[in-house]
């Protein structure tokens, strides 16, 4: 892949029917960006190791510069740093950070289903018991990672679904730290399974009853709940 390639994503499904849709193009730069990120998410590269420009470029089959504009790109949202003479690295992220990973989540999604409630209710409610079903299915299989996934598909489309790429945008960063946390932690966090399925479902059901109190007051039981799990895990 050259420098400045682009990449042509395409539909296949709609390809078939013939329908018409804007095109998809993302930069080689932005691919590179998504790949680490997604590397870093799951603990591929750990809090804390430095990234090689030379090795990483060699691995992704790019160039050096849409790997340097991509490695910038995860600078500016926070998920590397950048120390002089020494190079990049992956941020590690200690109690305080977590603590204030999920006052930001909490922010930005509460607008998010401030937005949805008013004015996207039946979309969401349809997008989300599909993710909310894929929580239900990885907890019945005692899949750790695939439970992991789903809750993470079902905070993308909560956001996603109230129409607004800033709160998008400012949600993608956020996820991925939540996710290094739980990657770093590993053994140590144990999620309460059913509190999860059950609380997915509450904040459904209150979005159903277009009850935003009821709805914001789950979300933020919800988040507390979970920075109390994750606190207890780095605790041990």
């Amino acid at each position: 892949m050259r420098d400045g390639d682009n990449v042509l994503g395409i539909d296949e499904e709609n390809q078939q029917t013939g329908d018409l849709e804007p095109v998809q193009r993302k930069s080689t730069a932005a691919i590179v960006a998504d790949q680490l990120r997604a590397a870093i998410m799951h603990g591929s590269l750990p809090p804390g190791s430095q990234l090689g420009e030379a090795e990483l470029a060699t691995r992704l089959g790019v160039s050096r510069g849409p790997l340097r504009e991509a490695m910038q790109r995860l600078v500016a949202e926070g998920l590397l740093r950048s120390e002089p003479h020494r190079g990049l690295f992956v941020m590690t992220l200690d109690t305080e950070d977590v603590a204030d990973i999920y006052l930001a989540r909490l922010a930005v999604e509460r607008a998010a289903c401030e937005q949805i409630v008013r004015e996207h209710r039946v979309e969401a409610v349809a997008e989300l018991t599909a993710a909310q079903s894929r929580i239900v299915a990885a907890a019945g299989k005692g899949d750790g990672i695939g439970l992991a996934d789903a809750d993470q598909e079902f905070h993308e489309t909560l956001v996603r679904v109230s129409g607004s790429p800033r709160l998008q945008r400012m949600a993608q960063t956020l996820l991925v730290e939540k996710r290094m946390c739980l990657a770093a932690l590993q053994n140590k966090y144990h999620a309460d399974v059913q509190a999860l399925v059950d609380e997915h479902k509450g904040l459904v059901d209150a979005i159903e009853a277009g009850d935003e109190q009821l709805v914001l007051a789950r979300l933020e039981g919800h988040m507390n709940d979970a920075l109390e799990r994750l606190n207890g895990s780095l605790a041990e």
